[in-house]
């Protein structure tokens, strides 16, 4: 059997044009977008696609190349804010669906995971990938708290404000004000006096 190759053509060429306007248009930054991907390793064009997908996004923050975001029109990001390569910012797109709040001075490291809903498993007889998603719930990062290198913050937690999260910490629950919080769930471990919290602005 021959193939006419001229149909096999047209039908990739049309496949290319509408991953081409999908790329363009869709609510999300990744390096599964590459038509924008490339934009993020260079300050303007950061800076142009952040501005045009967030919510907000400040001029003195960054998004580096290898990071994702998902419904970026529902995540906020504050003053002095890096996302590093291998994060995650994962808002919900329905039309009631929970964002994403990360408030100014606020340091993440590598690898942190925001997630605002989550699969559904309550019907033992139904494969989870058709049981849809729980109520989305939003995610606040509180002014300079600190979460560290691959840690996963669930739905509808707020780290509070110059809270310390220790690098592979799961958040399920919120975190007040100045503590440090470590582990899988994480539990708080101390708090940070408002002396130290001092010293440190004054530096």
């Amino acid at each position: 059997m021959v193939k006419d190759y001229r149909v096999i053509n047209s039908q990739f060429l049309l496949e290319i044009f509408s991953r081409i306007r999908f790329w363009r248009n869709a609510n999300r930054i990744g390096p599964d977008i590459p038509g924008t991907h490339w934009m993020l390793h260079f300050k303007s064009t950061m800076l142009k696609l952040c501005k045009e997908k967030f919510k907000y996004f400040d001029d003195t923050s960054e998004f580096r190349p290898g990071a994702y975001a998902i419904c970026c029109s529902k995540i906020s990001i504050g003053r002095r804010v890096v996302i590093r390569p291998e994060s995650m910012l994962f808002a919900d797109d329905r039309d009631d669906g929970a964002g994403i709040s990360i408030e100014n001075d606020v340091m993440l490291g590598s690898g942190v995971h925001l997630y605002v809903s989550n699969h559904k498993f309550d019907n033992p007889d139904l494969p989870i990938i058709d049981q849809g998603h729980s109520e989305s719930k939003s995610i606040i990062l509180k002014n300079g708290c600190w979460i560290g290198a691959n840690s996963i913050l669930l739905p509808g937690v707020t780290v509070g404000e110059n809270a310390v999260v220790g690098a592979g910490s799961v958040i399920t629950k919120s975190l007040p004000d100045r503590v440090v919080a470590v582990g899988n769930p994480a539990k708080v471990i101390r708090k940070i006096p408002l002396s130290c919290v001092s010293e440190n602005a004054r530096e």
